[in-house]
């Protein structure tokens, strides 16, 4: 597999662009890390490629809030400003006044 850099960072919002959810990212693996029942589990029509980075989200939709793993070529930068709701957002990012998510200090020693 080819080593690629990811196109977005901890602390952006962003969009899926097939399924109408947004959400805050807080962690990126540089390639597929979940499990092969997982990714099989994706119809094949829309299954992503393994060889790309995927993002830990704290997603949200019209119903819910919820954690969802999410590949590079899914997503697209959410430029709306409007609040996330997601109630583990606040447990590990503040939101600063120009509307941008920033990681909060890290509380280990």
């Amino acid at each position: 597999m080819k080593a690629s850099s990811a196109k977005f960072a901890i602390g952006q919002v962003v969009r899926h662009r097939l399924f109408d959810f947004r959400g805050l990212i807080f962690d990126v693996d540089p390639e597929f890390d979940n499990t092969e029942d997982w990714w099989l589990s994706i119809p094949e029509e829309v299954r992503p490629r393994k060889d790309q980075p995927f993002y830990h989200l704290f997603a949200e939709n019209a119903e819910t809030e919820y954690i969802a793993y999410v590949s590079e070529q899914n997503l697209v930068p959410d430029h709306s400003d409007e609040p996330l709701r997601n109630p583990m957002i606040e447990e590990m990012f503040v939101r600063e006044s120009n509307g941008a998510y920033r990681a909060k200090p890290s509380l280990a020693h």
